[in-house]
């Protein structure tokens, strides 16, 4: 685990910390995205300090690329711990019928207040948080009906605070992503490195490729020798990961002259193909290790 996932402290992260604590007595409520690939390594826990009291709503994306058994699994776990979350999938819709119904729930006793105000049907506001590289500008777009929030499949991309009306009844207070400090648990910061939260340019992109080849043998490894077409033997347990990686690349053709194997490229192709879910339908968190 390289030491710069451990500890990654960007000068831009404190701000935000400041931005959300500062404007949270402008919202009713607080959309908190996560990764249903990774809910509890996505899981900022500056996110429930600062916004102490204040209404949660808890939406975790890239439902069709993340494992349906794992997801079931997880939304038993939510449930069960009385926390309002709802699985959605920007692409397919899935699980968008269900965030304001969740909201106006989450909302009742200030809405009841509303309407003895007579300001019943007054428009909510909420803010948008969640670590770099959710999502959060793919679903902004979806509720807003435009192209308004700028969409790359990289963290740090959005950079500006911004109010954007949805067709839901509320407007959103965009923020940046934003990490914590300190991973103090090793596979949660591997975790959000393999997703895309942390730049892949302050890493070491073979080790990080490994460190996935890793998690593929333990928990799919089924998806590894099909989608790369691997021989027997190719996984053997006496093999390292890094082995496995030339593997991979030399079953892709990804060599350089005098035969070697080019192992930047691979280790690039196979953290990207996992990112856009190529390997297939994946989750590398579980329940049985939430607490």
């Amino acid at each position: 685990m390289p030491s710069e996932i451990i500890q990654w402290f960007p000068g831009h992260m404190a701000k935000t910390r400041r931005e959300i604590s500062e404007n949270l007595k402008n919202v009713d409520f607080v959309i908190e995205l996560l990764d249903a690939r990774i809910p509890r390594s996505s899981e900022n826990p500056e996110i429930a300090r600062i916004c102490g009291d204040k209404p949660r709503l808890r939406l975790l994306s890239r439902l069709s690329i993340a494992d349906p058994k794992c997801t079931k699994e997880w939304k038993a776990y939510f449930a069960e711990k009385g926390e309002t979350c709802i699985f959605y999938d920007c692409i397919t819709g899935e699980g968008f019928g269900e965030i304001m119904p969740a909201a106006r729930t989450l909302l009742a006793d200030k809405l009841e207040r509303y309407r003895e105000k007579g300001m019943a049907g007054r428009r909510l506001k909420a803010m948008i948080v969640g670590i770099p590289n959710v999502g959060k500008s793919s679903i902004i777009n979806k509720l807003s009906g435009t192209k308004s929030a700028k969409v790359e499949n990289r963290p740090g991309v959005t950079r500006q605070k911004q109010w954007i009306p949805t067709n839901l009844g509320f407007d959103l207070l965009d923020t940046p992503g934003v990490l914590w400090p300190k991973f103090n648990d090793q596979k949660i910061g591997e975790n959000l490195a393999i997703t895309g939260a942390i730049k892949d340019d302050i890493l070491d992109i073979e080790t990080l490729a490994a460190t996935l080849v890793g998690r593929m043998r333990e928990l799919y490894p089924e998806k590894l020798v099909e989608r790369y077409k691997l021989k027997d033997g190719a996984l053997a347990e006496e093999l390292t990961n890094f082995d496995v990686l030339e593997k991979i690349g030399k079953a892709r053709g990804f060599l350089v002259s005098g035969g070697e194997i080019d192992t930047e490229r691979t280790a690039k192709m196979l953290l990207e193909e996992f990112r856009n879910g190529k390997l297939g339908r994946l989750t590398l968190d579980r329940v049985k290790n939430a607490e």
